[in-house]
């Protein structure tokens, strides 16, 4: 007698995630690789002290992703944290192992380096980071990796970061990456952006959102009236999130 595999459920850690990109793309994962006994859910949390009621499911969850407000937040509620996940001090991905502990891992760093790196002949030499929030550390742990410049750039700048008003044309045209890693920009207030001297695009730049809905933000929409190449967001959320996939089935 064929033993029937049991269920598995896997979710996403956010607020106010009725929009997620994952639990849409691993539903249509599973459909299409015939997984019957798989399924994707949300768990939208008030607050990340509303996470040990996920861990306490039964069944519990096969892998959890994890978005904003929570990819710092979590840290704190997790068994082990991976050497990079570390590094970068952001989780967006939760894997148990046999004895029911939890490690949580960054897949945000791979995926941004390899839709990155499609998109450059050459890796590049000088970034802007825009924003300050849990991703930014993994498109400047991979940033560093490739020993770019790395500069951030805040409407609440810390040490050693700029303020948007800071960005003057010789400043702002001395970098040929911008990445916009804010939330500015996303379905449905489509018409924001980072606030950017968008006169001084250039042509030599690349401007990469790691948002992917709308495909074209308003923050590409001025790159590329200016002729600079642009990416948004989708082609790495795909590849992490495949990379999330291989972590909780290793």
């Amino acid at each position: 007698m064929i033993k029937k595999e049991s269920n598995k459920i896997y979710g996403l850690i956010g607020k106010n995630i009725d929009y997620s990109f994952s639990r849409r793309y691993f539903s249509e994962k599973f459909e299409r690789e015939n997984r019957s006994n798989c399924r994707y859910e949300n768990f939208d949390l008030n607050a990340i002290e509303e996470f040990p009621s996920v861990l306490a499911l039964t069944p519990r969850p096969s892998g959890l992703n994890v978005t904003i407000p929570y990819k710092k937040a979590i840290l704190p509620y997790l068994d082990f944290i991976s050497e990079e996940a570390l590094a970068i001090q952001a989780v967006n991905t939760v894997v148990w192992d046999k004895q029911g502990k939890t490690t949580g891992h960054n897949t945000d760093h791979s995926g941004f380096k390899k839709a990155l790196l499609e998109n450059l002949e050459t890796p590049p030499k000088k970034a802007f980071i825009l924003g300050t929030g849990g991703a930014s550390g993994a498109v400047r742990h991979v940033l560093e990796q490739l020993h770019c410049e790395v500069i951030f750039v805040s409407r609440t700048p810390q040490k050693e970061q700029l303020h948007y008003k800071d960005l003057n044309q010789n400043l702002f045209q001395s970098a040929d990456l911008i990445v916009n890693t804010t939330p500015l920009g996303t379905f449905p207030d489509t018409e924001k952006a980072p606030p950017l001297p968008y006169e001084f695009i250039a042509p030599h730049q690349l401007l990469f959102d790691l948002i992917y809905n709308p495909a074209e933000t308003t923050f590409l929409r001025y790159g590329k009236e200016k002729g600079a190449k642009t990416c948004n967001g989708y082609d790495m959320l795909v590849y992490q999130a495949e990379n999330s996939w291989a972590l909780w089935n290793q």
